[in-house]
């Protein structure tokens, strides 16, 4: 990933991340992140979730600095930034 995020990546299993955005970056704050694999995914699932009438409370994006994301909450208030890494 590009700046200004950190990403650290598992030599041995890539799919164990750890991305570290720079303080206030993040507005709203998530609780946890999913990386659903593919731009795709995102886009098909920010279609179900917003059929099911959750709230989404960072639009779709593409990230210049690599990912394509969204952010939903949870019917407990709960913030998930749902995205995945651009080709």
């Amino acid at each position: 990933m590009q700046d200004p995020v950190l990403a650290l990546r598992s030599p041995t299993n890539p799919a164990v991340q750890l991305i570290i955005p720079p303080r206030g970056m993040e507005n709203p704050q998530p609780h946890f992140g999913i990386d659903v694999g593919d731009p795709a995914a995102v886009d098909a699932a920010h279609t179900e979730l917003t059929r099911r009438g959750l709230r989404v409370v960072y639009l779709l994006t593409n990230e210049a600095w690599g990912v394509r994301r969204f952010f939903v909450e949870d019917p407990s208030g709960t913030v998930v930034n749902v995205l995945a890494h651009l080709p």
